[in-house]
């Protein structure tokens, strides 16, 4: 344990290289209040660079999301791209409309051109998939995104991305926080007031050009859509989008429709979150004509979320599953004759694998997370089971919640022609590949301690039934397997079910997986087999806890 002494030594150190003058005072006042349980937290380490870049909650200090953090990031970043010997290529830079995001990006585009590289900022808080889409678009040698995604309006997060348009993955991580790690003062840092380029509207222009191609020619587009931005910056881009595609105009969520950075009617940002969408129902029972669908984007709208009506009357609303969409997507992309690689993540649904296989298309499985789906060979359509899907690699290699949505509301718009919903699609796909039904068990902690004493549990004692089932195989990923990387994770492989059990990488979260796989042999078998899926899961849930102890 450090003395208070050389506490306050390092928090005056930092104290004296924060360019921020909020930060400065905050700082300053835990100084002076020799507040050092606060300052223990905030000066405990650094946060760790990784492969999501950096996440975290805004306030003074290494621990936390601030300009010094961020300008520290940026240095490092340039000085690795120009290890790699792109000494004066182009850095792109987005940011979204959390608090301190414009701040941010300002910052890293300062640091990139004092360091010799070209800069250029996006001309206003514009969804991530813009950022993602820029970076092919201009030839650029890397890209920033400034945002925390669906997180708690405290945090704020620095997303990195390289030349290809998709996210970092190892060992370029490591490097770039070593980087980091070897930057020794803020004062060492050229910053200067001006030389990088604010991009126009033509940027922007280019990515809507590009989400016309994601639909066919003669589709038709007749769906109508209640839409939520969930306070973000999804808003203005997704109507320009349906406008240029030629939907009805969608109705939008009043409450919700304006960026926000306190997200003042959620208590997280995030669709999939309980009571997230219940405005987004809200609209849609008092909308007339009545919606055919409501599509959510989160805040920075790169992902998607649908929900459609259910019960007798079709006058309530459930939120489809992230494996549900992705389903549909993929059994569209096939209607419509598409070829190339279907890829997944390994905590998604096998459904994927199901529909690939019968369409003669090639398939993938791949580690959590889009940074690496986007680095699938030929990918033609990827998706991850929290409510991301890239429906265009070519000018996206990205998840995109703009694209999806189109995607989505073209499907919906022929199954209506026809008299059909999404719900009818998902009967057919069960019928043709048997019910696969998922559910997550996601538990978050205060303690970082418990993720870790749960995931030793399951490797000390790992369970040898789930729900009655047998466990035919059970997998530590840290050794990594014949088709992925080591990742922190494990995989129970039970007759007719699945799990994974992982760490969030981005929240404290212990987050598990569930998958089963029910046949079916009739139409009317389906209510049972639904049934049958439902015990299944919630059995799995219940085995699961007491085996992890949480």
């Amino acid at each position: 344990m450090q003395d208070n002494s050389e506490l306050i030594a390092r928090a005056q150190a930092w104290l004296a290289e924060d360019p921020d003058p909020e930060t400065r005072e905050e700082l300053a006042k835990l100084i002076d209040a020799e507040d050092t349980a606060e300052l223990t937290a905030r000066f405990a380490g650094t946060l760790q660079f990784g492969t999501a870049g950096l996440r975290g909650e805004l306030g003074a200090g290494p621990m936390r999301m601030n300009r010094s953090v961020v300008i520290r990031a940026a240095t490092g970043l340039a000085a690795y791209l120009k290890a790699k010997g792109q000494t004066d290529g182009l850095v792109v830079v987005g940011y979204d409309a959390r608090h301190k995001s414009a701040d941010f990006a300002r910052d890293t585009a300062a640091v990139m051109t004092g360091a010799g590289l070209q800069a250029a900022v996006l001309p206003r808080p514009l969804p991530t998939p813009v950022l993602a889409f820029a970076i092919r678009h201009l030839g650029a040698v890397a890209g920033v995104e400034v945002t925390a995604s669906h997180n708690p309006p405290r945090d704020n997060g620095y997303k990195v991305y390289l030349g290809d348009g998709s996210q970092i993955v190892p060992p370029a991580d490591a490097e770039i926080a070593a980087e980091i790690a070897a930057v020794a003062s803020l004062h060492d840092v050229p910053r200067p007031e001006s030389g990088w380029e604010i991009l126009g509207e033509d940027v922007l222009e280019a990515y809507l050009a590009r989400t016309d191609a994601v639909l066919a020619p003669e589709s038709p587009r007749t769906a109508r859509v209640v839409y939520t931005a969930m306070h973000g910056v999804g808003k203005e881009t997704l109507l320009a989008a349906f406008d240029r595609a030629g939907f009805p105009a969608p109705v939008l969520v009043a409450e919700q429709a304006e960026p926000d950075p306190d997200f003042p009617t959620v208590a997280f940002p995030n669709p999939e979150e309980p009571g997230a969408m219940d405005l987004a129902f809200a609209t849609a029972a008092r909308t007339t004509p009545a919606p055919d669908l409501i599509i959510a984007n989160d805040p920075d709208a790169d992902r998607c979320a649908a929900a459609v009506k259910v019960g007798p009357g079709g006058d309530d609303w459930r939120m489809l599953r992230g494996d549900e969409v992705g389903a549909l997507l993929a059994a569209h992309l096939v209607q419509r004759g598409a070829r190339g690689t279907f890829a997944e993540s390994i905590v998604s649904s096998s459904l994927l694998g199901r529909i690939a296989e019968k369409a003669g298309l090639p398939y993938e499985e791949t580690l959590t997370g889009f940074k690496w789906i986007a680095r699938v060979d030929g990918l033609r359509y990827g998706y991850e089971e929290a409510l991301g899907y890239c429906v265009d690699p070519e000018g996206v290699r990205d998840k995109d919640g703009i694209t999806a949505a189109l995607l989505l509301t073209e499907l919906a718009s022929e199954l209506k022609e026809q008299g059909r919903t999404f719900l009818d699609l998902l009967d057919d796909l069960a019928l043709e590949h048997g019910l696969h039904a998922t559910d997550q068990l996601s538990v978050r902690v205060e303690d970082l301690s418990l993720i870790a004493d749960a995931m030793r549990r399951l490797r000390e004692q790992p369970p040898t039934e789930l729900a009655g089932l047998p466990v035919t195989k059970a997998e530590d990923l840290t050794r990594g397997t014949d088709t992925l990387p080591p990742t922190d994770g494990l995989r129970y492989t039970l007759d007719g079910a699945r799990v994974i059990v992982r760490p969030s990488g981005t929240e404290p979260k212990l987050k598990c997986y569930l998958e089963v796989v029910v046949p079916v042999a009739a139409r009317a078998d389906l209510p049972a087999a639904r049934a049958r899926a439902t015990d299944l899961l919630a059995a799995i849930k219940r085995d699961l806890s007491a085996a992890a102890g949480i």
